[in-house]
C-alpha cells in the first residue's frame, strides 16, 4: 500500500499527503575532496552497506521481548519504538516479509496495544511517558502509517487502520489555536503542538519541533489513506511561517515569542526540520523554503564534532538535502554558482565518513549524545538508508 508522494497541490485525501543532542553537523565545506575518506564511491557505499547491517543487527539484538525500544530506565518508549521500527521497514523488510518482519510486527503489536481510547499512543499512568507524549504520538504514526498496507491478515491490516484513524484524530485534537496579524492587517490561523495535548498541559502552549514531528507523522497518515484535515496542515504550515525570522530561520516557540518572530532567536535545527517538512507537504519551490533553504545552508557546517541538537538536525537536513538531489537546488536558485549548489552527493561525501566512524564496530551501535545509543543509532541508520528511496515519506 505505498505510493508516491503527492504532488504539489494535490488533495488533501488518503494516501497522497522528530529530540535532541551527534551523528554531528560542524565544519566541513560541502565538496571538499579531503572531508571525504573514501576516494571512490564504492568504497563509500561498502562501507555504508555493512554499517547499515550492523546497525540493523544491534537494533534487532536490543529490541526487548514485548516489542518495544527505550533508552535509560525505560525513558521514551513508544518514540524510540517508532523511532527504531522505520529503520527496519528503509531496510526493505515488511509486516509481511523480510529479514526483520518478525520485529517489526512485534512492534506494530505494542503499539497497537499501547494506544488509548482517546487516540494516545502512549500510558498515561506511567510517568515516563506523560511529559512529552507527543512526540511518541508522531513516530508511533509516522512508523505505523508506513508499515500499513503490508499486513498478513485482513484483521490486522484493520487493526492498525483504526490505531492510524483515533492516532491522526488525537494530534489533530492536540493543536493550538491561534490568530496571527500579518504585516498587511489580515489574520491567519495558526497552530502547533506542544510536549502534551493543551488540555493536559493546562495552557496553550506550541513548539517547533513537536509541530515537525506531528506535521510528517500527518503526512505519513496521509500517505496510507488515513483522512487528514486539511486546515489542520493549513494552520501548521501557517504556524512554521509564523515562526519564521526575516533572516529565514525559525524560532523555538510561537506562544513563548509572543507571536514576534525576531532576528537572533531563531534555532537553526528547527530551521533544518521545517525544510523536510516543507518538502514533505509537497512546497519544493515557494518563497518560504526557499528562505529556510538558504538559512540552513548558511549556518550549518558539516563534520567537524558537536553542536546542539546535532542528531535531531541532521535527522531532518539529511531529509531536505536528499530531496534537492543535484538539480533542485539549481531550479530554486538559477542565478548561482553550479559549484555552489546544495547538492545530496556533495553532502553525503562529507557527511557519511563521518558518521561511519562514529559507530562501534563491535556492537554496531552509535553511542555518542546524550539521549541514548537507540535514539542515535536510529537517527544514522535512517540518514545511511535514504539513497534506497524505499519508504514514500522520504522519496524525492
Amino acid at each position: 500500500m505505498r505510493t508516491d508522494p503527492a504532488t504539489p497541490g494535490g488533495p488533501w485525501s488518503r494516501r497522497s499527503f522528530l529530540t535532541a543532542a551527534a551523528c554531528g553537523t560542524a565544519g566541513a565545506v560541502l565538496g571538499d575532496p579531503a572531508a571525504a575518506q573514501e576516494k571512490k564511491p564504492e568504497d563509500l557505499k561498502k562501507r555504508t552497506d555493512e554499517a547499515v547491517a550492523r546497525g540493523l543487527e544491534w537494533l534487532k539484538k536490543t529490541q526487548s521481548a514485548a516489542g518495544h525500544w527505550a533508552v535509560g530506565n525505560n525513558q521514551y518508549p513508544v518514540s524510540m519504538t517508532g523511532l527504531a521500527g522505520m529503520c527496519l521497514l528503509m531496510e526493505g523488510s515488511t509486516l509481511k516479509e523480510g529479514k526483520y518482519s518478525n520485529e517489526i510486527q512485534k512492534a506494530v503489536d505494542w503499539l497497537l496495544a499501547r494506544q488509548q481510547a482517546n487516540g494516545l499512543i502512549a500510558d498515561p499512568r506511567d510517568p515516563r511517558e506523560t511529559a512529552r507524549y507527543l512526540y511518541g504520538q508522531g513516530f508511533a504514526t509516522l512508523f505505523l502509517s508506513c508499515a500499513y498496507g503490508d499486513a498478513e491478515d485482513e484483521e490486522k491490516q484493520k487493526k492498525i487502520e483504526t490505531c492510524l484513524t483515533k492516532a491522526v484524530e488525537f494530534i489533530c485534537k492536540a493543536q493550538t489555536d491561534k490568530k496571527h496579524q500579518l504585516p498587511e492587517g489580515k489574520q491567519v490561523d495558526v497552530g502547533g503542538w506542544g510536549y502534551v495535548s493543551p488540555a493536559d498541559a493546562r495552557r496553550d502552549f506550541d513548539e517547533g519541533s513537536v509541530t515537525i514531528t506531528q506535521l510528517q507523522a500527518l503526512r505519513a497518515a496521509r500517505n496510507a489513506l488515513i483522512p487528514v484535515p486539511k486546515e489542520t496542515i493549513n494552520k501548521a504550515l501557517a504556524y512554521l511561517e509564523a515562526c519564521t525570522t526575516p533572516n529565514g530561520g525559525v524560532i523555538y516557540s510561537y506562544s513563548q515569542a509572543g507571536g514576534n518572530a525576531r532576528n537572533g532567536a531563531e534555532r537553526i535545527p528547527l530551521t533544518a526540520a521545517a525544510v523536510a517538512c516543507s518538502f514533505s507537504a509537497g512546497q519544493y519551490k515557494g518563497d518560504l523554503a526557499k528562505k529556510w533553504i538558504k538559512f540552513c545552508k548558511e549556518k550549518i557546517p558539516l563534520a567537524q564534532g558537536r553542536q546542539a541538537h546535532d542528531e535531531y538536525q541532521s535527522y531532518y537536513y539529511s531529509q531536505a538535502v536528499y530531496v534537492l538531489g543535484e538539480d533542485r537546488y539549481g531550479e530554486l536558485f538559477p542565478n548561482e554558482d553550479k559549484k555552489n549548489w546544495l547538492t545530496w552527493s556533495k553532502y553525503r561525501d562529507v557527511m557519511f565518513p563521518y558518521i561511519l566512524d562514529q559507530q562501534d564496530k563491535m556492537s554496531g551501535a552509535w553511542t555518542t549524545g546524550s539521549v541514548g545509543p537507540v535514539f542515535v543509532t536510529a537517527v544514522n541508520l535512517t540518514i545511511l538508508q535514504l539513497d534506497k528511496g524505499i519508504l514514500p515519506i522520504y522519496q524525492r
